[in-house]
């Protein structure tokens, strides 16, 4: 492994005896929380691992967002893999935990720089003992608004990417597209808002916009080895100096498990938990409503998320700070399974036409569907809306979350019209809403489990995010579909119940540490 900045190697140097103060004291409610997988525990019981191939012997690469050594296969139309089958699907990680936190160190430059020293060295020695793919754990850290308006006013030096005396938000990655739209200076991280289709479940108030610091996702095939980076990271040790985190929830739930002729994990642990509606979920299904949704089609290839990559998006090429790096969009969702199975679209033709688009006649029994890209156009949206008076899920968002042209990046990978740009990292869960929280009144916390959805995806701006959730609820730059975004014409929009969300930025690896600290005095 190669370390190439400062922080790397005053990391290395500092050794295991400092890195005790990154541990914070975990006892109650949070403690029993890192401790316990709940239900979750289950999963390697029942769940085969995937087959995947073994880990080139690499180091890490910058983009923490890319999960490495993801295995693609090819299904068939039931979801099962197959040498014949004509659908390429990403087999994502069994096992998925989110944890979120608020800083606990004093807002100055030596605190800030000595946590950054500690967290990189606790980073570092989880990779030395597991590799950073699904065999091992995938660990991706990103950074909240409130991190940087907080803690990283101004910057005191001067350097390759900034000037001293540069503050708050004027160092974040601009986003040069929007900016000229709107004639004003956009970042690519922007504070995260409601959409017209948000409506939370009953008793649950209005969206939560979380104001979080920081949030650690971890991927694995093992909850085993999930449960030991948890601890790595924020789990009991010595508690000199105090921490430097205060967890605010941690998030955990799971994908996938039938690709290989096995039921799949949304269909065994939500009948395990006795779900309403789940006798309904196909059996091999890769999510609770019972599609895929980590098509290979429907998910960026390579580095197309990352803020430089497309020309004109950002600021960040050839040589910004966070180059390498990509935003972030988090929330939490209920599924309403029975009203989806039973009441709006108790036929497998109508499911498939709310997820992708009308008029679609698929095969009887329910399996793996795919829209081919470059999907539709938003005037064939609007097509489909007089013709069928219902648009579908993925349709609505297909030209909005795509390459409109054939695009070169900056990398010189050519990109065809229709190429999907953000990637998608999303898991069903049985939180409500979350395994931990320590605010359950706020959180409207809840031991009964509940079907639900931890969303994640990673787009160069977070304007791109709000682009397509807006196109998923009808809106559009220059028009807006006759139909209302809760109507059961709206895609899949009436059984989903958003109750969180946020935004972050997710730096380059070799940033991903308290990023600019380096740079206070």
């Amino acid at each position: 492994m190669t370390d190439n900045n400062e922080n790397v190697r005053a990391a290395r140097a500092l050794g295991s005896l400092s890195r005790r103060r990154l541990l914070q004291g975990t006892g109650g409610a949070l403690g029993a929380a890192l401790a316990s997988a709940g239900i979750y525990k289950m999963i390697d019981t029942m769940a085969k691992p995937p087959n995947r191939p073994a880990a080139a012997d690499s180091p890490p690469i910058q983009e923490q967002y890319i999960l490495q050594n993801e295995q693609v296969v090819m299904v068939d139309g039931t979801g099962v893999k197959s040498s014949k089958g004509s659908i390429a699907v990403r087999v994502p990680a069994l096992h998925d935990h989110i944890i979120t936190a608020r800083l606990n160190v004093p807002a100055n430059a030596k605190a800030l720089q000595e946590a950054q020293h500690h967290f990189e060295a606790a980073l570092l020695d989880l990779e030395r003992q597991f590799p950073p793919t699904p065999t091992g754990v995938a660990t991706t850290v990103a950074w909240g608004l409130p991190y940087f308006h907080h803690y990283i006013p101004a910057l005191g030096k001067t350097s390759d990417f900034f000037k001293a005396g540069t503050r708050y938000p004027a160092y974040l990655p601009v986003d040069l597209q929007t900016s000229k739209t709107e004639g004003h200076t956009v970042y690519a991280l922007q504070e995260a808002r409601t959409f017209p289709s948000d409506q939370p479940p009953p008793g649950f108030g209005a969206v939560r916009l979380e104001q979080n610091d920081m949030a650690v996702l971890l991927r694995s095939d093992s909850i085993a080895n999930i449960k030991a980076a948890q601890n790595a990271l924020f789990g009991s040790g010595s508690n000199q100096g105090g921490s430097l985190f205060k967890v605010t929830s941690i998030r955990q739930g799971f994908s996938g498990g039938g690709f290989y002729g096995q039921q799949g994990l949304p269909s065994k642990l939500a009948l395990a938990a006795n779900i309403p509606g789940a006798q309904w979920i196909p059996r091999q299904a890769q999510g609770f409503l019972g599609f895929a949704t980590t098509l290979d089609s429907n998910m960026g290839p390579g580095n197309i998320g990352s803020l430089e990559t497309l020309p004109g998006l950002t600021d960040q090429w050839p040589h910004g700070y966070f180059k390498q790096g990509t935003t972030m969009g988090l929330s939490h969702l209920f599924q309403d399974l029975v009203t989806w199975y039973e009441q709006n679209y108790p036929k497998y033709a109508d499911r498939v036409q709310a997820m992708l688009q009308p008029g679609l006649s698929p095969a009887p029994a329910p399996g793996t569907y795919a829209l081919q890209p470059p999907g539709q156009s938003e005037a064939q949206v609007a097509q489909g809306v007089r013709k069928y008076h219902a648009y579908g899920h993925s349709g609505s968002m297909s030209e909005v979350d795509s390459t409109t042209s054939p695009t070169t990046s900056n990398y010189g990978k050519a990109y065809p019209t229709g190429t999907t740009i953000p990637v998608r990292g999303d898991f069903d869960t049985l939180d409500n809403p979350f395994h931990y929280t320590s605010d359950p009144t706020a959180d409207h916390y809840s031991k009964k489990p509940a079907a639900g959805l931890h969303f994640i995806q990673f787009q160069p701006t977070i304007a791109i995010f709000n682009r397509v959730r807006l196109s998923m609820d009808g809106y559009y730059p220059d028009r807006t579909l006759p139909i209302a975004p809760r109507s059961p014409h709206a895609g899949i929009n009436s059984v989903l119940h958003t109750t969180h969300r946020q935004n972050y930025l997710v730096p380059p690896r070799r940033h991903r540490s308290f990023p600019l600290a380096e740079f206070l005095v």
